[in-house]
């Protein structure tokens, strides 16, 4: 049997290396999204030394995306989505013109045609899934306001570009043909297309939405968890292959919809806990991909042409978003976590660029230059984000020390409102685990205060009665919220050690003589969370080997 299969080199090397420079760059303290692609450059065929296959790490980056999409779908409804569509509707339109029309100017200035030029702007004002999210999802921004309207916007940006390259062998005739072409041929393309997307989202909603909850319910009441999680994978895959094969919609789109159909089952979290593993692998995969594109030399070839592109992206496209915003009354707190979210370019401007030049509507210098701005803008955006977060904080500050009579603009984000409870027990999470501790709890009557970070959980626990609050409890504001000064017990139920690590740290910095009981799943974990104040550490597999003893015991 051969052990240097393409896939399997391609693989290891990318992950090897983008776990060396990482690393690397984490211990200088850049973000090791920088290693990542790194070391895509070092793979790629313009660096000499081994080079890995530019398809299979393509494909490979693929499913990192349909992971991430149905991933962010299963933290949303239809509902989130449809209440940000004022603005992310027209949010997206006009910044798409905008930077269509900047990459256009530019076009003209090097001496390519219009046609070349519209595709060289269309690549340019189409944001990158991965990167847009990862910074989100980092800043804990997905479930807020300003995330519903970066992923809506996304969304648009994405039924954009499926209709632009419907539209792109059509533009090529017309441009062949010196115009001889009638209205009818782009008329007839968009409403096909158009009616396709609508066929796949009524399946989604008539279909999808009963089927999908329905498999996962008996998938989870066979008790397989490696079952469960191949369902999980399965729908993702499968929904996102079906969705482009039969309806032409984008992997990314296909898996976003399928997220949202399953966020409306119970089995949603436990579905994103079984998912993000294989997420955050195929991420870095995508990364490394994108790495592998970039010629290093056109920085030296074609510096002036490259600046030029890349002012459109960081500054052009992020200036356009915030007026925007702006525009349509939202505060410059908001206005500029979306400009920096959508200040780089990614997958999508490589499709276009790639069909571009395959159809001779665009020179192989764009296609050089767009994949150049991606790496750098790529590179530059956690840089953006954090020159924000900072700006925010300081204008937070300022706000905070300014005359009573000048109304200080809004916060980054409104202060979350401290719980009245007093000798409560505060539980983390409402899992498996969770569920059974707040049951209990709430059977001998204690005040009881829960922290659930998914919307729709938390919604249904309020309306059940339940006093809950909102968000990630690795929050800051979050815990602080929990009045854990006046606080009987902290229970961590969620799964995560390292999450619940922060978690703990923080309840112990506010209340040293708290008592904090948190879960493990590893003597490595235990270790990890009494390191960080937890007062004792409940292993679940070690409970179970007592029980079992225990039971052993009365026979």
């Amino acid at each position: 049997m051969p052990h240097h299969t393409p896939l399997i080199s391609t693989i290891v090397a990318a992950l090897v290396l983008a776990f060396i420079l990482g690393a690397i760059a984490n211990r200088f303290r850049v973000s090791p999204l920088v290693g990542y692609l790194l070391a895509g450059v070092l793979l790629g065929p313009f660096t000499p030394g081994y080079v890995a296959d530019q398809a299979v790490a393509r494909d490979l980056a693929e499913i990192g995306v349909i992971l991430l999409m149905f991933g962010v779908g299963l933290h949303f409804t239809l509902d989130d989505l449809l209440s940000v569509r004022s603005i992310a509707l027209p949010g997206a339109l006009v910044q798409i013109v905008s930077a269509t029309a900047l990459g256009l100017g530019l076009a003209w200035l090097l001496g390519w045609t219009v046609s070349g030029g519209i595709v060289f702007g269309l690549a340019l004002s189409v944001a990158s899934t991965v990167v847009l999210l990862r910074a989100l999802q980092e800043r804990r921004l997905v479930a807020t306001e300003r995330g519903r309207i970066a992923v809506g916007w996304l969304v648009v940006e994405d039924f954009a570009t499926i209709l632009a390259l419907v539209l792109l062998p059509t533009l090529a005739n017309l441009a062949k043909d010196g115009g001889g072409a009638g209205v009818i041929d782009l008329i007839v393309p968009i409403l096909l297309t158009l009616a396709k997307v609508s066929a796949f989202v009524a399946v989604m909603l008539i279909i999808g939405k009963r089927v999908i909850p329905l498999i996962m319910h008996y998938v989870a009441h066979t008790g397989s968890r490696e079952l469960f999680r191949l369902a999980v994978l399965a729908i993702a895959l499968g929904v996102a292959y079906g969705a482009s094969t039969l309806f032409d919609v984008s992997f990314a789109l296909g898996a976003f919809f399928a997220g949202i159909i399953l966020a409306e089952s119970e089995l949603s979290q436990r579905a994103a806990n079984e998912i993000l593993p294989l997420r955050d692998a195929f991420a870095v995969l995508f990364f490394v991909s994108v790495g592998m594109l970039v010629n290093p030399m056109i920085v030296v070839n074609d510096p002036i042409a490259l600046i030029a592109t890349l002012l459109i992206v960081v500054v052009g496209k992020s200036v356009a978003a915030f007026a925007i915003m702006r525009a349509f009354g939202h505060p410059s707190s908001a206005a500029l976590t979306i400009s920096a979210s959508l200040a780089q370019i990614g997958e999508f401007s490589f499709i276009l660029a790639a069909l571009g030049v395959a159809l001779g509507l665009l020179p192989e210098r764009g296609q050089d230059l767009i994949l150049a701005t991606a790496i750098i803008s790529i590179l530059l955006n956690p840089a953006l984000f954090a020159g924000l977060d900072r700006l925010l904080a300081r204008r937070q500050a300022a706000a905070q020390r300014a005359e009573p009579a000048r109304a200080p603009e809004p916060p980054a984000r409104e202060p979350m409102p401290q719980t009245a409870l007093s000798d409560h027990v505060v539980l983390i999470g409402h899992g498996r685990v969770g569920r059974i501790v707040a049951g209990g709890i709430h059977t001998r009557q204690l005040p009881l205060l829960l922290v659930e970070s998914d919307p729709a959980l938390a919604n249904k626990l309020k309306a059940a009665g339940f006093e809950v609050i909102n968000g990630n409890a690795a929050d800051p504001a979050v815990i602080k919220a929990a009045n854990l000064k006046e606080a009987r017990c902290l229970l961590v139920a969620i799964p995560d050690a390292f999450e619940g690590g922060q978690v703990v740290q923080q309840a112990r910095a506010i209340n040293s003589e708290l008592p904090i009981i948190a879960r493990s799943h590893s003597d490595e974990e235990t270790v990890h969370l009494k390191a960080h104040g937890a007062s004792k550490v409940i292993m679940g597999e070690e409970e179970i080997g007592l029980a079992m003893l225990a039971e052993l015991a009365r026979l």
